[in-house]
C-alpha cells in the first residue's frame, strides 16, 4: 500500500522510491515493484538511456485503487497512535 500510495501521485523513479519509503531495502523494493508489475498494478517505463531512466506509474487498473488507498492512509493517520500501541 505504502509504495501505490507513493506513486498515484505521478510516476516515480526507483531512487526517489526509495529515498521516499526508507528504510526500505534495494532487494525488497524491486520485489516489490517486480510483484505489482506481474499483477498489472504498476507500469515500469524503460527509456532506454544511458545512463538508465525507469520510472514507474500506475496502470487504469492500479488507479481504480486510489480510493481505497487514500482511505486506508486516512485511517492510519488518524488512528496512527492505538497503531503504534497494538505494535509495540
Amino acid at each position: 500500500m505504502p509504495l501505490m500510495y507513493v506513486i498515484q501521485s505521478g510516476p516515480k523513479r526507483f531512487g526517489e522510491l526509495r529515498r521516499t519509503l526508507s528504510p526500505i531495502t534495494e532487494q525488497m523494493l524491486t520485489k516489490q515493484l517486480r510483484e505489482l508489475e506481474n499483477h498489472n498494478l504498476i507500469l515500469r517505463n524503460d527509456f532506454k538511456t544511458t545512463p538508465p531512466k525507469v520510472e514507474y506509474s500506475l496502470t487504469n487498473f492500479g488507479k481504480s485503487l486510489s480510493g481505497i488507498i487514500n482511505q486506508y492512509q486516512d485511517f492510519g493517520k488518524k488512528n496512527k497512535k492505538q497503531i503504534i500501541e497494538l505494535l509495540a
